[in-house]
């Protein structure tokens, strides 16, 4: 089965939404223009319940089908990044400093596609849970909702989501049971000596070395501190100390991040890093301080329900077009939050040939919207069939 022919015949209109949502980017929680786009939308396909105000700007909107049955929850990022947008579309961001660049007004409009089909038609058990989430790229909104009780306040059973995938044949579909998203963490160093001139080493505690230390150190966590099956990144992105030739200053800072998708490897790494830290501190005469950040979580799909989602894919997609068992990515996902409440599967649809994910150049590609609400619908209506009368 290819694209439902319903969406197909609004898919003009998918479009139109899409365009406008592009050019009025918002950031973390602050998605106020965006959600109240969405929730007129959904008003007007008649929904039965809008339900607003979660993690700020987020939607919950649910859809009742034929007879008793669970809820399917299902998922849209809705945020933008802060990054000048160099398209030259003509519908680019109207607002300085602000794109999206991460196909988040593509992934809303393919669950508003979604929306109308399943609110026209309703051939599905149950009710389904349209969960439209702000601050995906950072803030956490999918922690703040389900913190917020969206998950039992509704009854969701089981929650699915999908993002964009640059380089990826156009509308194909990827996931895996397990793990498909890494854990991301954030540490900071913070390095006090006391500095002086640098013609007099020895009257200074110097903080530039025990930074150079330190980063060394660290970047043999992965080299020399893990097993080598379970992967793990460990990078070293800012050094700041220092501001002239001939002064050794008082002060260092060392930031980074950590990539992983076992709590294990994760608990290594903190371990590590605070005995690097601690002793390079006491080798260099200096103090150190590590702040040690754990952020979302990894994405792990349920293997049952990514087997169920892989086989909707395929209907919409074609078997060719679908790979189950895709390689795992050390990018981080806010999904996770929602996939560690319920069971659920997170997939990649194909993008095709265009510049990447967070590049100023980015533009979703609304061919695929059709194919990405043609997904979500099925996997509705095949999740939860109306019992035979």
């Amino acid at each position: 089965m290819p694209v439902v022919n319903r969406i197909a015949e609004f898919s003009k209109d998918m479009s139109e939404w899409r365009k406008h949502l592009h050019t009025i980017p918002e950031l973390g929680q602050e998605c106020h223009e965006t959600s109240d786009f969405v929730a007129a939308r959904l008003k007007e396909f008649g929904v039965d319940e809008i339900h607003r105000g979660f993690a700020k700007t987020g939607i919950v909107a649910i859809i009742n089908g034929q007879g008793n049955g669970s809820t399917i929850g299902l998922r849209a990022d809705m945020d933008a990044l802060p990054i000048v947008e160099a398209t030259g579309l003509d519908y680019a961001s109207q607002k300085p400093g602000k794109m999206h660049a991460c196909g988040h007004d593509g992934h809303t409009t393919m669950l508003l596609g979604a929306a109308r089909y399943l609110a026209e038609t309703r051939n599905f058990a149950g009710r389904v849970a349209l969960i439209f989430q702000p601050a995906e790229e950072t803030g956490g909104g999918a922690d703040v909702m389900v913190e917020e009780g969206i998950m039992d306040r509704f009854e969701i059973s089981q929650v699915y989501a999908l993002h964009n995938a640059p380089g990826t044949e156009v509308g194909s579909f990827r996931t895996t049971p397990g793990p498909i998203m890494a854990a991301v963490d954030t540490f900071h160093i913070n390095i006090r000596g006391v500095g002086g001139h640098a013609a007099m080493p020895h009257n200074t505690r110097d903080p530039v070395m025990a930074a150079v230390s330190m980063a060394q150190a660290i970047q043999s966590i992965v080299s020399r501190n893990h097993f080598a099956l379970d992967d793990l990144v460990v990078s070293l992105t800012q050094i700041h100390t220092g501001s002239v030739d001939n002064v050794i200053p008082d002060t260092a800072y060392l930031n980074g991040t950590v990539r992983s998708f076992r709590p294990s490897v994760q608990e290594m790494v903190i371990e590590r890093m605070e005995m690097i830290t601690a002793g390079q501190a006491a080798s260099y005469g200096v103090d150190a301080e590590l702040n040690y950040v754990k952020g979302y979580p990894a994405t792990v799909n349920d293997p049952a329900k990514t087997a169920f989602a892989a086989e909707i894919a395929r209907e919409v997609a074609g078997e060719a077009r679908v790979q189950d068992d895709a390689e795992r990515e050390m990018g981080a996902e806010d999904f996770a939050f929602m996939l560690n409440e319920r069971p659920g599967a997170y997939l990649f649809i194909g993008q095709g040939n265009t510049a990447g994910l967070h590049h100023p150049q980015y533009n979703f590609n609304d061919e695929i919207a059709p194919v990405g609400a043609s997904f979500f619908a099925r996997l509705v209506e095949r999740a939860q069939p109306v019992a035979a009368r």
